[in-house]
């Protein structure tokens, strides 16, 4: 088992940044590849953000191209997602996910082997 825990959401003005983080613990962390999906009232789970074992190798949504960066410290097990320029349609529950199998798509929820319970992301205009 692996478990993923997401902190560090909350209430933020448009234009403002949060900085979301996702602890993992039970394996080895540096094997897995991690994705960050965002859900919103009355719509699908949909992917935001990815980063592969291997580092460097990182995988952006569309729509959050240039304002967001995700990372991660695998001395601290921990991965991270750097929200800037936040909009109000970002407001969502966002969701940490563990890959542990090595998948080779990276924005479908099915590739994913272990989700967090999610932290909301509220952005106010």
């Amino acid at each position: 088992q692996v478990q993923l825990v997401e902190s560090g959401g909350g209430l933020v003005q448009a234009g403002g940044s949060l900085r979301l983080s996702c602890a993992a613990s039970g394996r080895t962390f540096s094997s897995y590849a991690m994705g960050w999906f965002r859900q919103a009232p009355g719509k699908e789970r949909e992917f935001v953000a990815a980063i592969k074992w291997s580092g460097g190798s990182t995988y952006y949504a569309d729509s959050v191209k240039g304002r967001f960066t995700i990372s991660r410290d695998n001395a601290k097990n921990t991965v991270y997602l750097q929200m800037n320029s936040l909009k109000p349609e970002d407001t969502a529950v966002y969701y940490c996910a563990a890959d542990q199998f090595r998948s080779s798509i990276v924005s479908t929820r099915d590739s994913y082997d272990y989700w967090g319970q999610g932290t909301q992301v509220t952005v106010s205009s």
